[in-house]
């Protein structure tokens, strides 16, 4: 019986003090929700788009906002990280009708949210259908070798173009980027026939080139060799020339002697070599030849008689 009067005293302390306090207690919990329905906590990578009434009121962004409970709500939460389209590839003609397959791949990030929200559904698939159109335009500007020899061009081209069209539903495109462009079979092979005669004509021209060069480099060396043997024929000359000068002054020195015992030396001078050769050999000289010695001998000994 104690048990049950203090729990019956409890409850009865409990209705007493909530009866004489219920508007204090509602009050109190009204505070509190409106508390938590006004302070709203925006994560970092996130912005959240505000409505009252049915109307757009604010943008949050992050950290701590306050919004007006009851009237306003939070109606869209919009990440604001960087995103990727999955890659897809699109069929396109160039100016000189071939047909290429260009793979494309964009990131692109949420800068407006309430023109993102309010002004398109499907961002992605609105992303894809205008890169599809600007890719084929661009593609179509442009002849083949063009295409592959100027890719950049092409993707700043694109981005630009992409950036332009998206504004107006607040995103904006980072990268664009073209990521092949394939070709198909029949193309393919006529470009690989294209390069291999390309290398042939390569080839041909670089032989060509190096034959010439031969050419030229033996017309070089035959006409140095001309060179040098036409100075060592003048060296030569002037040697004689400066040999007979010396004849010459000599006979007009000392007489007619001076020039027969200078061709008497020379014989005996041949002779000497002529007989100085290595292993056995028979020398045939003319009769006189032994004369030569003798007279060179008597000129001596006329001289210096003299």
């Amino acid at each position: 019986m104690k048990g049950f009067d203090v729990d019956f005293d409890i409850e009865a302390i409990l209705t007493e003090f909530v009866g004489g306090n219920l508007v204090l207690v509602l009050f109190a919990a009204f505070i509190i929700i409106c508390i938590m329905k006004g302070i709203k906590i925006v994560p970092q990578s996130e912005k959240f788009v505000v409505e009252r009434f049915g109307r757009l009121r604010s943008v949050l962004g992050p950290g701590i906002n306050i919004i007006v409970p009851f009237l306003d709500r939070v109606a869209h939460k919009v990440s604001i990280l960087e995103r990727q389209l999955p890659s897809m590839s699109q069929d396109a003609i160039t100016s000189d009708n071939v047909l290429v397959a260009a793979e494309t791949s964009v990131f692109y990030r949420i800068t407006e949210p309430e023109k993102t929200v309010y002004r398109i559904r499907d961002v992605d698939a609105a992303i894809s259908t205008t890169i599809a159109g600007i890719v084929r335009s661009e593609i179509g500007r442009m002849e083949l070798d063009q295409l592959q020899a100027n890719r950049a061009n092409l993707i700043d081209a694109v981005k630009a173009q992409v950036a332009q069209q998206v504004d107006d539903w607040g995103i904006e495109v980072t990268r664009a980027e073209i990521l092949d462009v394939n070709l198909d079979a029949q193309t393919r092979a006529a470009m690989l026939q294209q390069l291999n005669a390309e290398r042939a004509r390569r080839a041909q021209v670089t032989e060509a080139e190096g034959t010439k060069r031969a050419v030229e480099l033996n017309a070089d060396a035959e006409l140095y060799a001309a060179e040098q043997i036409a100075k060592a024929r003048r060296i030569s000359a002037d040697a004689e020339a400066y040999a007979t000068q010396v004849v010459a002054v000599a006979i007009a020195e000392n007489g007619l002697e001076a020039a027969q015992y200078q061709v008497a030396l020379k014989q005996v001078e041949a002779l000497t070599a002529l007989g100085g050769g290595q292993g056995s050999q028979t020398v045939v000289v003319p009769s006189n030849a032994i004369d030569a010695f003798g007279d060179a001998f008597k000129m001596l000994t006329g001289r210096g008689g003299k």
